[in-house]
């Protein structure tokens, strides 16, 4: 009889026949360890043809670990997070997303575990759930945080696919006159009025408004000195420190018709000391946003403004109000503190005096506004006697 010969060793990999019948396929990963396929297959073809194609991605360098993605995505997302290296606040709107309308659908699973109609399924129930803008803002973090999952090979692609699913689409937002801003200054009453003209026609943001100190403010320069923000966390705690970007930081000149606003603002309501703050409540302690929402709430209401009308939107008449006085989009991105990556080089160099044309063309439209006003209630009182 003739001597059996031996088994010829494969190249690459092995396939053997289990117990069952089934076949089992196995190779060497280029991590040095011996790996299996997840799955067996019905005949000695099938594997090998499955061995045949891990070889070709490890040629081709596009091999990828096979437990790398089974890590839970909640540990990965508030990694993912931590690392981003950003400001308080900005963590606060991350997390918010993250722990209302993410986490309880994909916490426990594995990053390789989701696909793109899970990612289609969670995005339809979470509409019916809440509002498009909510569901924007949670996908566009869920997608940001997957690519980074996929640009780290720990899974082959990112899930989130559906065209258009992170833009959001919000609603024109209101803009008030200056008759408007006037009366809801009133109501808010002689301590907070101030933070409306400032919000109106600065234009500035309630976090800048909330660092401003005595030295910040000048009455010769009519100006506000913007050079911190004091935003108020989630747990109703401030987290004091720089502007939302750095064209922030900026010199606000102010219209005239500010000045006794200022004035008696500085002597009656600042706090006390060289660099007390600009704006403290009754008992002196800073304003919390809360305490602030409801006489917010309480004044708009009486002046008839719109249920949708945010005290921010307050800023955004304030764009309005220096784009009809005169100012171009320079004018008005520096005088609000506003840039972005592509445009703050363009916004940012607006001269000292551009401004102070700008808080002219304000104070005058202003006034004639208001003589307008003064001259038609007159008017109307002559024709009633």
């Amino acid at each position: 009889m003739a001597p059996r010969r031996p088994q010829r060793r494969r190249d690459f990999g092995t396939v053997r026949r289990l117990p069952s019948g089934s076949w089992q396929a196995r190779y060497q990963a280029p991590d040095g360890e011996r790996r299996t396929a997840p799955e067996t297959f019905e005949t000695k073809t099938d594997a090998q043809t499955w061995l045949n194609l891990t070889q070709a991605d490890i040629e081709r360098k596009v091999w990828r670990d096979p437990d790398a993605g089974a890590i839970p995505f909640e540990a990965f997302a508030l990694k993912w997070i931590e690392e981003r290296g950003l400001a308080i606040t900005t963590l606060d709107l991350y997390r918010l997303p993250l722990r209302l309308h993410i986490l309880p659908t994909f916490g426990e699973w594995r990053l390789d575990g989701i696909e793109a109609a899970d990612v289609r399924t969670w995005r339809a129930e979470r509409l019916t759930a809440t509002g498009p803008t909510q569901v924007a803002k949670a996908y566009r973090l869920l997608k940001a945080i997957l690519e980074t999952a996929a640009d780290d090979e720990l899974i082959r692609r990112n899930p989130c696919r559906i065209k258009g699913a992170g833009k959001e689409s919000p609603d024109e937002r209101p803009v008030a006159t200056v008759a408007q801003v006037d009366a809801v200054a009133d109501a808010m009453g002689p301590r907070w009025r101030l933070m409306v003209y400032l919000a109106a026609y600065g234009p500035m943001r309630p976090e800048e408004q909330a660092a401003l100190r005595r030295p910040d403010v000048s009455l010769d320069p009519l100006a506000v000195y913007v050079t911190k923000a004091e935003p108020e966390r989630t747990n109703g705690q401030r987290a004091p420190g720089e502007t939302k970007s750095a064209a922030g930081k900026r010199t606000i000149i102010l219209p005239g018709f500010l000045y006794k606003e200022v004035d008696r603002h500085l002597r009656w309501f600042a706090e006390p000391g060289g660099n007390g703050l600009l704006f403290v409540g009754e008992k002196g302690a800073p304003f919390r946003r809360t305490s602030f929402g409801r006489k917010w709430r309480k004044a708009r209401a009486l002046v008839g403004l719109p249920d949708n009308f945010r005290f921010y939107d307050v800023r955004h008449t304030g764009h309005t109000l220096s784009t009809r006085s005169g100012a171009t989009l320079r004018d008005t991105m520096v005088r609000a503190g506003q840039s972005s990556e592509k445009a703050a080089m363009v916004y940012q160099h607006s001269p000292l005096d551009r401004q102070k044309e700008v808080a002219v063309g304000i104070d005058e439209m202003v006034r004639v506004q208001r003589a307008k006003l003064a001259k038609a209630a007159e008017q109307r009182s002559a024709h009633q006697a």
